[in-house]
């Protein structure tokens, strides 16, 4: 619960908590097996958030589409493979 994403950072994975940012050795792929995907949502290939941390979603000048955190200042990318998630809500 209070992990709001994952991301692969080289050959760790970047773990993001309200109070800060760890690593750890386990690929995205793993986490993915993992964890439950009703509570955490691929959004890029490099990028796994936390769905009840999300804050907003919405599109920069470019029309890509971003999640803004409810805890962090963080905005993340979403890729075009994983918008659809999106479009449901």
């Amino acid at each position: 619960d209070e992990v709001l994403y994952f991301q692969a950072d080289n050959k760790y994975t970047r773990v993001a908590t309200r109070d800060g940012e760890a690593l750890i050795r386990k690929t995205l792929k793993e986490l993915v097996d993992e964890l439950d995907p009703q509570q955490f949502w691929q959004i890029h290939r490099s990028t796994l958030v936390n769905v009840s941390a999300i804050a907003s979603v919405s599109r920069d000048f470019r029309g890509r589409m971003e999640v803004r955190l409810k805890a962090r200042p963080a905005s993340l990318l979403v890729s075009e493979s994983y918008a659809h998630l999106f479009r449901q809500m």
